[in-house]
């Protein structure tokens, strides 16, 4: 079994505090952030960053459906990571001035793969779709941030 990295980032026409904040907000920002992809959304506790508890289901592929519970924590400044209880699945999101009024976010999935040759497969082509579903969110923070 190998560890799968998924990685994608984006330059945001807003000040690092506003892009974490919008971020960081699962009970207001955040479901209005997620593209088709993502189902059942709930915050389970908190809702505020660090100490949030939330559930969505993430279906990656027409047959693959990640059924996700993931805490929250901000374990530095401009840090948001969300580990999943269900799987090993851990996203990192970190958002850091990029110039004058603008951030850079770049978020980072990983988990551990599967073996033999359905872990190449998903190696090899399961980062490039999970980063085309966290682009689409990306461009839908982009949108709601730079009002």
């Amino acid at each position: 079994m190998a560890q799968v990295e998924a990685t994608t980032e984006r330059i945001v026409a807003a000040d690092a505090e506003t892009v974490f904040d919008a971020l960081a907000d699962y009970s207001g920002t955040r479901e209005k952030l997620l593209p088709e992809h993502f189902s059942e959304y709930e915050v389970r506790e908190g809702g505020d960053g660090e100490g949030t508890l939330v559930h969505w289901k993430l279906q990656a592929t027409s047959k693959r459906v990640r059924d996700c519970l993931l805490e929250v924590s901000e374990p530095t400044d401009g840090e948001l990571v969300e580990k999943d209880r269900n799987s090993s699945m851990v996203t990192t999101w970190r958002v850091t001035p990029a110039g004058e009024g603008k951030s850079r976010v770049v978020m980072t999935t990983t988990w551990t793969g599967a073996g033999g040759i359905g872990g190449f497969f998903e190696k090899t082509f399961a980062p490039k779709g999970l980063g085309r579903i966290y682009d689409a969110m990306l461009v839908k923070l982009a949108s709601e941030v730079e009002k």
